[in-house]
Parts: structure tokens; C-alpha cells; sequence
């Protein structure tokens, strides 16, 4: 009986892709316990081709390619959700690699604590080269996005929520809060995100407690193109708009105006604690996001227009 599904959202990246798989055919769980559904979200590479060919050769997993021709890191994962046969989902990225403990970590969790409807794990950045040394670990975060609250299951600390390539939800308890939404989260190689703090805000604003799940391990494979200036910039500008999305949808947009400029104070003064190259990078982002946030965008997905 399949009792976890992992879901995969892809979209051009076969070669990525087939690295996560690599490691989610590992698993400690026996494989008839869980089973892993790749959305393929319009690969026009040959993902279908070399998934084919893994599946293949991995018959005792159950592997599974399903296309989700609507564009968006959003359909893909409510997709997920759809197609998913377990009671528990949980989600991977296609730049990820995680341990062989992943799946049977959540659905320990899960057992253990019949009331939780969402938890999110252990995320470590790995850099295939070096570590920038440009890189403080504010300027980290919205890169790689590490996070470890300690060896014990916990609730997550105030402000924090899972990172989108490592969360789990019970399918029914999550069945009211309406999924992922398609009015944010990456489109064809776009850089706007936000779709999974949405959903996570709108947990806690229901009542639900978000739980750390720390023996489900991801690391996060951050490769040097992520680590150019151009990226960068363009990463902290859609920061920005991902910001000023949500707060459109939520109605305070004049809040996060306000946060904002807070947030320029806090960044100043960090700057007088640290090296030159660091606070240059910092200042970088600050402004990028601001960029962003102050940019009114209007964003109607494919078919909810």
C-alpha cells in the first residue's frame, strides 16, 4: 500500500532532474510504501526520454511522469496533489538531492502526530565549487534558502516557513486551504516565486501549526550560473515582486511598504558589522527587493483569467 507520495515538479532539466531521482530511489522506506510522481510542466528537453529510461531501470520503484501542460511551478504542484494516492505528499525540487531517510522521516512525523496537516525539513546549500566569499548568510537566503532549527521535531520559529523544496501535507487537512495559487510561482524560467508562503500564511492563518520535521534532509544544490551578478539581480527584483503579489492579494500593500523601510534600517546597520564585499551584496539585494516591491505587477494565470 502506497502510504507517501513524493512529488517533483520539472521543467527542463532532465539532467537535474534525473540527480534528485537518483537519490529518491535510495530511500530507507520499503518501495512499496511510496511512490514518486513527476509533473512535468511543458519540458521541451528530453526529460521524457531519459525518465523513461530511469523508470526502467529502477522496476521496483513506483516512478511516474505525468504532464501538466499549464504553465507554472503552481499547476504543477496542485497537480501533484491531484495525482498523489497516499494520504501524505511531499514535495522535492529538481535541483535537489535528499537522504535516504526522507520519506520514512515524514511519515513518522505524520503517524506520530494525527493532527498535523504541515511540516517542512532540513534544507543545506551545497556549492558543486565554492562558497562565495561575498556570500553572508543574509544574501544566502534567498539563493539557497538553508535552514536547521536543531535535532528535535518542533514547531517552526515565528517568521520562518518551509522552503518549497522540502514540505509535506496531509491531503485531507490541507483539501480547505485551496492549494497551491497560480497567480504566483515560477513560469518558464521566471524568477517570481511566493506561491508556497502564500499557502503556508494561510495555514496559520487557519489555525494550523507549521512543524519541523528534521530527519528529512535536502540539500539544495546551488550551481555557479546561480551565483553570477545578473542572477542575483534578477532573483532579488522578482524577491521584490513576489512580495508586492502577495501583499496585493492580502490587502496590505501599504504594510509592506512600511516593512520595507524598516528592513533598509536593519540592512544599514548590518552593513556597519561587516566586511566591504559582504555589505556591497546585502545593499545589492535590499535594493533589488525594493525594486521589485515598489513595481506594481499584474499577474493572471493561465486559465483563472
Amino acid at each position: 500500500m502506497i502510504r507517501i507520495s513524493l512529488v517533483i515538479p520539472t521543467h527542463n532539466r532532465a539532467a537535474a532532474l534525473i540527480g534528485a531521482l537518483e537519490s529518491v530511489v535510495r530511500q530507507s522506506l520499503p518501495a512499496s510504501d511510496w511512490e514518486c510522481v513527476v509533473i512535468d510542466n511543458n519540458s521541451a528537453d528530453d526529460t521524457p526520454a531519459r525518465f523513461t529510461a530511469f523508470a526502467a531501470a529502477h522496476p521496483d520503484c513506483n516512478l511516474r511522469r505525468v504532464e501538466e501542460h499549464r504553465p507554472g511551478v503552481s499547476y504543477a504542484r496542485n497537480r501533484g496533489l491531484e495525482e498523489a494516492r497516499a494520504p501524505i505528499v511531499a514535495f522535492i525540487d529538481d535541483d535537489e538531492r535528499v537522504n535516504e531517510g526522507f520519506l520514512n522521516a515524514y511519515l513518522e512525523f505524520f503517524e506520530a502526530h494525527p493532527g498535523a496537516v504541515v511540516a517542512g525539513g532540513r534544507i543545506i546549500a551545497e556549492y558543486p565549487e565554492v562558497r562565495p566569499s561575498w556570500m553572508s548568510r543574509y544574501v544566502e537566503m534567498p539563493i539557497a534558502n538553508p535552514m536547521d532549527f536543531g535535532p528535535a521535531v518542533r514547531p517552526f520559529p515565528a517568521g520562518r516557513v518551509p522552503g518549497g523544496g522540502n514540505m509535506a501535507f496531509r491531503r485531507d487537512g490541507l483539501a480547505r486551504f485551496r492549494g497551491f495559487d497560480p497567480s504566483l510561482g515560477r513560469v518558464n524560467g521566471e524568477l517570481i516565486g511566493g506561491e508556497e508562503n502564500d499557502l503556508f500564511e494561510r495555514l496559520l492563518r487557519g489555525g494550523e501549526t507549521i512543524w519541523y520535521v528534521p530527519g528529512a534532509v535536502m540539500w539544495h544544490i546551488i550551481p555557479p550560473q546561480k551565483l553570477t551578478r545578473e542572477y542575483f539581480r534578477r532573483l532579488s527584483y522578482n524577491v521584490g515582486v513576489s512580495q508586492r503579489l502577495r501583499a496585493q492579494i492580502h490587502h496590505r500593500v501599504a504594510k509592506c511598504f512600511v516593512r520595507e523601510a524598516a528592513k533598509w534600517i536593519a540592512t544599514l546597520l548590518l552593513c556597519c558589522t561587516m566586511a566591504p564585499r559582504k555589505s556591497v551584496w546585502l545593499l545589492r539585494l535590499r535594493w533589488g527587493i525594493s525594486r521589485g516591491l515598489f513595481t506594481r505587477v499584474d499577474r493572471t494565470p493561465e486559465g483563472n483569467g
